[in-house]
């Protein structure tokens, strides 16, 4: 049973094949075009089927029963002990093919569907193999056989920019390159600026005839659809994509849960969507143009609106509470309320928002740039903010810059100061995370003066946190107490004890960096307890990090070796992948010094390994350390040296590091 959507080249794929293993079935072939899917939307019936068969085995028609049941008695028949091969083409559902099916076992049926059709797996042992989308290689293999190898090569770039727009779609291939094949004078650019003139539509892809234009053969699927599944599939075309699960689905439609998994199992069965991972459902891009165009089409302008509302208003609330699940101690923002029909998700752990998180941040990206593009600003700026700790924990500070500059541009164009606080803050602790030092300073300058006059002092307090990790990276020795005490005050003076122990934490590491470890060992401490007892364990981890640093330069190594390795064992816990990176790293500092130089070397592996994974600026230092154990580390040169140029610190003091303090924390 091969199974996949329109265009995908089922009947070719089933044709060629047939045609290969002919020989293993010397009592002949049987072929038939079920018709479940066609320009003309009746699907062949039973009885014809069967008399069609009939008279290919030159059934005389005085011996031809008159009831279809007999009928299909008498083809089963003339099976018996026969290798057939059948080829049952474009069936619509499993009853037109049921009665088809041959009793003996000499004989072979292939089945080609845009359904699924899984009734017949269960009951009739059929074997599934679903088609798919072209890989790159596989379409451009397919093009450059329809065009000739000369004609491709000589314009490279065309070609690869046609098989981008055509999305692995065998049928719009075929329609390019027999636009291709029939003007031999035309250049495959000036066919690849007509795919691109037609910016997302479907104009490009009209083969001369229903069979062979892309729009007409998805309507066909399109058409077998109830009114719910087929409004589902329009909506998809709201939706910002790359992928949708079926709360936000539900969102969309504005249904409930189980009902938008009934929909998206049906379009699922239609092969008009995908499911692509446990729960996640996609198409492709030909496919979302239609879709597109069928919402334009036939539903109105408010209610495309309403459904894009739903659906951010979904991403924007759930995503908020998976932020609190994940950072519980950070100080939330205002939300508006979510729109009825919009389906939040909750979380009760840390581990169930990561989870989320991670198989959503893509979509969360896109839902935020769709929501900025469409007028909806302050979704924008709101989505970065609760992308913010998840991105700088798992290191996608490309992602942080980029959604905090589509927030600050949404924030500005509605004047709105507490977005463009919140936005400034996450451009510049992307930027900082980058080893952009001064870039970030500017704006969490910019950042500070806006909570100031939208009277934030908590807001102040975690923009002061960041400015003191800045100080330290570029030596600003004077500005390192003074970032430190002033998040202090402005946390106790908001009363929020979870700030206060976590900026008591900040001031310790600001004296570490000056050298007055007792000083560190005090205010560290003090942190520790407060974090204990809140039951906070990544404030807590920080606390160790920073106990570790000062016992380690205080001379006490075992003592430092195991505060570190605390913070470690909290930090992977958590899945803080920079911070577990930087613990490591210092762990093995104390290690080397305490002459540990195995259980150095394999905590530098292990925090090179994360660095480098990360594109973290301080993978050379490590790498640097390694090599001073007489050990290159992984993709540096001869002698350990990094084969790419090193990126220096000199403001920073030998051994220093940055703050286990999140910057981004309260």
């Amino acid at each position: 049973m091969i199974a996949g959507s329109g265009g995908l080249g089922k009947t070719t794929l089933a044709v060629h094949w047939a045609h290969r293993v002919r020989d293993r079935f010397p009592d002949g072939q049987l072929y038939v075009n079920l018709r479940g899917f066609g320009p003309t939307g009746s699907a062949m019936t039973v009885a014809e089927a069967v008399r069609g068969f009939l008279d290919a085995f030159q059934v005389p028609a005085h011996r031809i029963p008159a009831t279809v049941e007999a009928q299909t008695a008498l083809y089963r028949s003339l099976l018996a002990d026969r290798r057939v091969l059948i080829l049952l083409d474009n069936a619509r559902d499993a009853e037109q093919v049921r009665p088809l099916l041959p009793g003996s076992p000499g004989c072979l049926v292939v089945l080609t569907s845009r359904n699924e059709l899984t009734g017949l797996v269960v009951a009739e042992q059929a074997r599934p193999l679903p088609l798919d989308l072209l890989g790159r290689a596989e379409a451009r293999d397919l093009l450059i056989g329809r065009i000739g190898a000369e004609r491709a090569a000589a314009e490279p770039q065309a070609v690869e920019d046609v098989v981008t727009v055509c999305a692995g779609l065998p049928l719009a291939l075929a329609i390019v390159a027999a636009r291709a094949a029939t003007h031999p004078r035309f250049q495959i650019a000036a066919l690849a600026d007509e795919l691109h003139d037609a910016r997302g539509s479907l104009d490009a892809f009209e083969g001369g005839d229903a069979t062979t234009d892309v729009r007409a053969v998805f309507s066909w699927s399109y058409h077998t659809l109830g009114d719910d599944a087929a409004r589902l599939f329009r909506l998809l075309g709201v939706h910002p994509g790359p992928y949708i699960a079926a709360p936000a689905a539900a969102s969309l439609a504005g249904v409930d849960l189980p009902q938008a998994r009934r929909l998206l199992g049906r379009l699922t069965r239609a092969h008009l969507i995908a499911e692509r991972s446990p729960g996640r459902y996609a198409f492709h891009d030909l496919l979302r143009a239609y879709a597109t165009e069928l919402t334009q089409e036939c539903d109105s302008a408010d209610d495309r609106r309403a459904a894009l509302h739903r659906v951010l208003d979904h991403y924007l609330h759930s995503a908020f509470a998976a932020g609190r699940a994940f950072t519980p101690h950070r100080e939330p923002i205002a939300l508006a309320p979510a729109r009825s029909g919009a389906a939040v998700e909750t979380f009760t752990a840390h581990a169930q928002a990561l989870t989320w998180f991670t198989h959503e941040h893509a979509v969360l990206i896109a839902a935020l740039q769709r929501a900025a593009d469409a007028g909806f600003e302050t979704h924008a700026w709101q989505l970065a903010w609760t992308l913010m700790e998840f991105l700088d924990q798992l290191g996608h500070w490309h992602d942080q810059h980029t959604v905090h500059r589509v927030a600050l541009d949404a924030a500005r164009r509605v004047a709105d100061p507490a977005g463009q606080a919140y936005a400034c803050h996450g451009l510049g602790l992307a930027d900082f995370r980058m080893g952009r030092y001064e870039r970030a300073r500017g704006h969490l300058l910019r950042s500070l003066d806006l909570h100031g006059e939208t009277a934030n002092p908590i807001g102040q307090a975690r923009v002061h946190v960041a400015l003191n990790m800045t100080a330290e990276r570029q030596g600003r020795d004077e500005e390192l107490l003074y970032h430190a005490r002033r998040s202090l005050e402005l946390y106790q003076m908001a009363g929020h004890r979870k700030g206060e122990a976590y900026a008591l934490n900040n001031l310790g590491w600001a004296y570490a960096v000056l050298g007055d470890f007792q000083q560190t060992l005090v205010h560290c401490a003090e942190a520790l307890a407060l974090l204990r007892e809140a039951g906070d364990g990544r404030g807590e981890s920080a606390a160790w990090d920073s106990l570790g640093y000062a016992h380690h330069h205080l001379g006490d190594h075992q003592q430092a070796i195991t505060c570190y390795r605390r913070a470690v064992g909290l930090r992977r816990g958590l899945d803080e992948r920079v911070r577990e990176a930087e613990s490591l790293h210092r762990l093995g500092d104390a290690q080397r010094t305490a002459g540990d130089v195995a259980g150095a070397r394999a905590s530098w592996r292990a925090a090179l390994s994360r660095f480098d994974a990360l594109g973290h600026p301080d993978a050379d230092r490590v790498r640097d350390g390694l090599a001073r154990l007489g050990e290159p580390g992984p993709d540096s040169g001869p002698g350990g040296a990094s084969a790419a140029s090193a990126k220096v610190h000199p403001a920073r003091r030998p051994g220093t590091a940055i703050c286990g303090v999140a910057e981004s924390t309260e």
